[in-house]
């Protein structure tokens, strides 16, 4: 099983304080002879339905020596994790959880805000320092 990531805690507790419930810590996706690893999976029921959301979250904290690096290694999970997740699980949502300051850094800047514009991935942003979550995309 790979290493969690530094904020892996810190969205934990960020989902659970907006009233998700952790299901699974990781989410194995099993694929052939492989095992892959979410880092998370969450369900909240919705107060009108009987069935809940559910989510799959990918944390990553953008901490190499490149952000450009940091992202086509996340884009690109995230493209493998939603592609396994469509077969196995439809109806799980993916989001690439980062940092504000992440977010800041790398989506308020032109290359992502081209790839949130295309749907490329969606983005769960958190506060590590209050966490708490400060935005979903879609």
């Amino acid at each position: 099983m790979p290493a969690r990531d530094l904020y892996h805690d810190v969205v934990k507790r960020s989902l659970v304080k907006d009233g998700w419930t952790i299901t699974h810590d990781p989410l194995v996706l099993k694929w052939g002879a492989k095992d892959l690893y979410v880092d998370l999976g969450a369900e909240r029921l919705l107060a009108a339905e009987r069935r809940g959301e559910r989510i799959a979250i990918e944390v990553k904290s953008f901490l190499g020596p490149s952000d450009v690096d940091d992202l086509e290694k996340a884009l690109g999970q995230f493209i493998l994790y939603h592609d396994l997740l469509a077969e196995r699980d439809p109806d799980r949502i993916l989001f690439l959880a980062v940092s504000i300051d992440v977010w800041r850094d790398i989506f308020e800047e032109p290359i992502g805000e081209l790839l949130l514009a295309k749907k490329r991935l969606r983005v769960l942003v958190f506060d590590p320092k209050e966490e708490e979550i400060l935005r979903w995309t879609s």
